[in-house]
């Protein structure tokens, strides 16, 4: 059996205590098993890490540039291997897979240009023959911890940034998808990066309260679910780490009577059911906004959703694939008999899907429910699944409440042709990423990523120059030269109170 390591810059026998089982989603088979590290394993990556680190801050913003320009290069090169490689883990369809490497990559893109967005401030004579000038540092080491959902995506998200401006990072992936960090760390070193300055390690809990512990680790990036993200926030701050921690999510879309709604329908079947609906960005909820409107949009959904093609992860035509884990369908299938439960309307069932051929695989059929209520605990938490859930809203002023009153505040969509409503939606909604007739609102990389209350721990976002800020520090320097044509014998004054 394929057996799945670390990426560390030490000699490393491979041995390990603990193992966990990877699996093909598509057949409900083990296809590997992943070596997971310890504290000890982790002192060694941080030790090789310290010894890289610095010559590394020292070169300079162009020349780490050419490196992110020659690991682009290299990452779309090998993008169908790592797409079938990261699509083999997950479940996700092929080209789901490549939409997730192609948008970390685009946040390696905006790493292209950092020596642009590192540049410092200065103010000549802020004072009698004073000047002042600031510049960004790396903080030294940083860690990132990454879910399954996105096995490319987000660690590209954190160690692209994380690197470009000078600092060392360590990696740790989810235990059920591990295979493309460690061959993107790969790349990373054939583009030219010293080794030490990113590594892999593989582990589950234990590994992580080890990063948050480390001493040495000054900053971690998190994603993942609520409750975990709140304690890795909690943990890593009073260790007096820089956290920022991302968490799950409850998107709703908002239909406004005057939506195209063929249009909405078709964002909807990609949003809500696209990548099994794996993803803290997908759009679960759905809100039209008086009677005619609901009626129209279920009628124009039903058929839409009937006519999704769940299939293996190669399946060309396939919308969308299995999910990640046996465990995870079971938890899918207890949400949807919750909502059954609660008093919704299931209007499309999913559970008990099989696929010819695959009967071991881990599918969930898409499902719609209608006439869900906000006291459900199906609607009040994140089912990650292919399940969309509508609820009902007689005026504009009840859907804004609806986002803006939920626990998660990732993301939302207004589908209106309005402009007045679009822009008062805009300003009003209490939601950190908002989308207009965009079903996933998810920020080009050179903007920024996060959401808000429940969906995000920490002040600053993911990438973009919030980014840059959350792996760097300020540093300013107040400076005179004396001529030496004075008596010594004034007294110097702050320059504010000069």
């Amino acid at each position: 059996m394929r057996e799945i390591s670390h990426k560390l810059a030490f000699a490393h026998d491979g041995k390990a205590a603990r193992y966990s089982d990877v699996f093909d989603p598509n057949n409900g088979g083990v296809q590997a098993r992943v070596a997971l590290g310890d504290k000890a394993l982790l002192d060694q990556a941080v030790e090789a890490a310290k010894k890289a680190q610095p010559a590394w801050a020292a070169v300079n913003p162009q020349r780490r540039a050419r490196v992110m320009f020659n690991f682009k290069a290299l990452v779309e090169k090998n993008m169908d291997e790592l797409a079938h490689l990261l699509s083999s883990e997950h479940g996700k369809v092929i080209a789901d897979a490549k939409g997730d490497i192609q948008r970390g990559l685009e946040v390696i893109e905006f790493c292209c240009g950092i020596p642009h967005v590192l540049k410092g401030e200065y103010t000549q004579g802020a004072g009698p023959g004073i000047d002042v000038y600031s510049f960004r540092q790396p903080l030294g080491i940083g860690a990132g911890i990454t879910p399954f959902n996105f096995p490319g995506m987000i660690p590209l998200w954190m160690s692209g940034v994380a690197i470009a401006t000078g600092n060392a990072f360590i990696l740790k992936p989810s235990e059920r998808d591990p295979s493309v960090p460690v061959r993107l760390a790969e790349l990373f070193l054939e583009a030219g990066l010293p080794e030490g300055i990113l590594q892999v390690v593989q582990g589950d809990k234990e590994m992580v309260d080890a990063i948050l512990d480390h001493p040495d680790i000054k900053a971690v990036s998190f994603v993942g679910s609520s409750d975990i993200a709140h304690y890795v926030y909690k943990r890593g701050v009073d260790a007096g780490k820089r956290v920022q921690a991302m968490g799950g999510a409850k998107n709703h879309g908002i239909v406004m009577p005057d939506a195209d709604l063929d249009q909405v329908v078709n964002d909807l079947s990609g949003a809500a059911f696209g990548s099994a609906g794996e993803r803290c960005m997908a759009l679960p909820v759905v809100v039209p906004v008086g009677e005619k409107t609901a009626i129209a949009l279920r009628e124009k959904l039903i058929p839409a959703i009937e006519a999704l093609r769940v299939g293996v992860s190669t399946d060309a035509e396939a919308h969308y694939g299995p999910v990640v884990t046996a465990a995870h369908k079971q938890k899918i299938e207890n949400w949807i008999q919750t909502g059954v439960d609660e008093g919704a309307e299931l209007v499309i069932d999913g559970r008990g899907f099989k696929l010819q051929g695959h009967e071991e695989g881990f599918f969930v059929g898409p499902t719609l429910f209608d006439h869900v209520t906000t006291d459900m605990e199906a609607y009040k938490e994140e089912i990650f699944g292919p399940v969309l859930q509508m609820v009902r809203a007689e005026s504009f002023e009840e859907a804004v409440s609806l986002p803006s009153k939920h626990q998660y505040g990732n993301g939302v969509a207004l589908f209106t042709r309005n402009g007045h409503a679009a822009r008062e939606f805009a300003a009003r909604v209490d939601v950190g990423m908002v989308g207009i007739n965009v079903p996933i609102p998810v920020p080009v990389a050179y903007h920024t990523f996060g959401g808000w209350k429940r969906s995000a721990f920490g002040d600053t976002n993911q990438h973009g120059m919030e980014g840059v800020k959350f792996w760097t520090k300020v540093k300013t320097i107040t400076q005179r030269w004396p001529d030496g044509g004075g008596t010594g014998d004034s007294a110097f004054v702050i320059p504010t109170m000069g």
